[in-house]
């Protein structure tokens, strides 16, 4: 069976990676190398990874960067991987005992397979939410990099997929995005990859909420524009401009749904505008129209008395 190389993108990890890479322990077998990307870590990060690859008998490499973005960090060590596939997780990720074995045994028994996507847990702020399976893949790649950025394919998770390093080529993640630059990552792969997919769970996906959301209200505007223009790159993939609309619409309205919890109606509104404008599968435009109503009546119930009584 083929070797792999794992890529772990980590930044001050040292109390996580220790339990990442045990958790990579079982697939000692399969793993060529795993390429530990110390990004400007201020914590014993490469220490604490080099001591538990030693006990746990990982052939670890820690490759030092600078650059303060994970997807900048996995292109480093992708200019640097050395074996046949590819596999990342972050940090703080949990990888499941057999998962790595069965993504290759797949990518090895389907013919020429590029990429093979698998199931993953998802854990919410330590609780778990639930269990993404991929399901409505096609046989055509630009189909799936279109249905993938449309909503209408399950998403895929970094931990959840394994890449050939021939089809990955000199494709690479996009950097100093707030969000979404996986997604961009995937869609570009899809759009030429030959891809299958295993029910099988891969890893375990921890999500912090609070800090998930802070992404898309920081500097919300000019975050979104620095994005959208890294999706609209993707039309030299020959991805269809309607998909980008509608990545473009998915993306302002869950902006605007964060924005509203927070309390910022006006910013709230701002992108339900954008979304509105984008094409919008039926469930979206009953959602734009449930927030246009919630932010009209939160406005309205909010505003001083003195305002009401003059409405």
């Amino acid at each position: 069976m083929e070797a792999v190389s794992v890529i772990i993108p980590a930044h001050d990890a040292a109390r996580t990676i220790a339990r990442t890479l045990a958790s990579l322990a079982s697939e000692k077998a399969v793993i060529g190398e795993v390429l530990l990307v110390d990004d400007s870590s201020s914590d014993a990060t490469a220490a604490v990874a080099t001591e538990a690859a030693l006990r746990l008998g990982l052939p670890l490499r820690v490759i030092r960067s600078s650059c303060r973005d994970a997807g900048g960090s996995r292109n480093l060590a992708l200019e640097q991987a050395c074996f046949p596939w590819i596999y990342m997780i972050d940090a703080d990720d949990l990888h499941l005992e057999g998962g790595l074995r069965v993504l290759l045994a797949k990518a090895m028994t389907q013919s020429g397979a590029d990429m093979v996507v698998g199931a993953y847990h998802r854990r919410v702020d330590g609780e778990e939410r639930s269990t993404k399976i991929p399901s409505a893949y096609a046989a055509s790649g630009p189909a799936n990099a279109c249905a993938y950025l449309e909503g209408r394919i399950r998403s895929i998770a970094v931990g959840s997929a394994l890449v050939s390093r021939r089809i990955i080529g000199e494709t690479r993640f996009p950097t100093g995005l707030a969000y979404d630059e996986d997604t961009l990552f995937w869609a570009r792969l899809m759009a030429k990859a030959s891809l299958t997919v295993v029910t099988q769970p891969i890893f375990i996906y921890f999500v912090s909420a609070e800090r998930s959301d802070d992404r898309f209200t920081v500097r919300a505007a000019a975050r979104f524009l620095e994005w959208r223009l890294a999706l609209r790159q993707l039309r030299s993939c020959g991805i269809a401009k309607q998909s980008l609309k509608m990545r473009e619409g998915l993306v302002a309205l869950k902006i605007a749904r964060v924005c509203y919890a927070r309390g910022d109606f006006d910013m709230a509104a701002r992108f339900l505008r954008v979304a509105e404008a984008a094409p919008r599968a039926g469930g979206d435009v009953w959602r734009c129209m449930r927030y246009r109503l919630k932010i009209r009546l939160r406005r309205r119930f909010s505003a001083p008395a003195g305002q009401l009584q003059r409405a």
